[in-house]
């Protein structure tokens, strides 16, 4: 039997912060904890799929490139997943997003989604 425990952790400095993108991608409210993404920037994208576009009400997304300066960073949250939420993250997000693990400033070890 699959544990349906949250074990998987997302950092999450956009959209998915929204509650009801939280309710329409995971069918649940997310519990977050604040946290910071180091060595990374944030930028905007151009939205062109219409159901997150309708989802979000935003055509522009923030999307996190890697910069590798520890003068640069990113403030958001995180958010405790099961495996089948994550892969229902993997489909919210668009291609322009792909999904890497990175160590947070608070140590911990988290997905986050980031310019493909």
């Amino acid at each position: 039997m699959a544990s349906t425990q949250p074990s998987e952790l997302l950092f999450s400095y956009g959209t998915l912060q929204h509650p009801e993108v939280q309710l329409d991608t995971f069918g649940r409210l997310l519990d977050t904890e604040d946290d910071v993404l180091p060595g990374y920037t944030v930028d905007y994208v151009e939205i062109e799929d219409q159901r997150v576009v309708d989802l979000s009400q935003q055509s522009a997304h923030p999307i996190v490139r890697e910069t590798g300066s520890p003068l640069d960073k990113v403030v958001g949250t995180t958010v405790r997943l099961t495996p089948e939420e994550l892969e229902a993250a993997d489909e919210y997000e668009v291609v322009l997003y792909r999904r890497v693990s990175v160590v947070l400033a608070s140590g911990r070890r988290a997905w986050v989604y980031v310019s493909a």
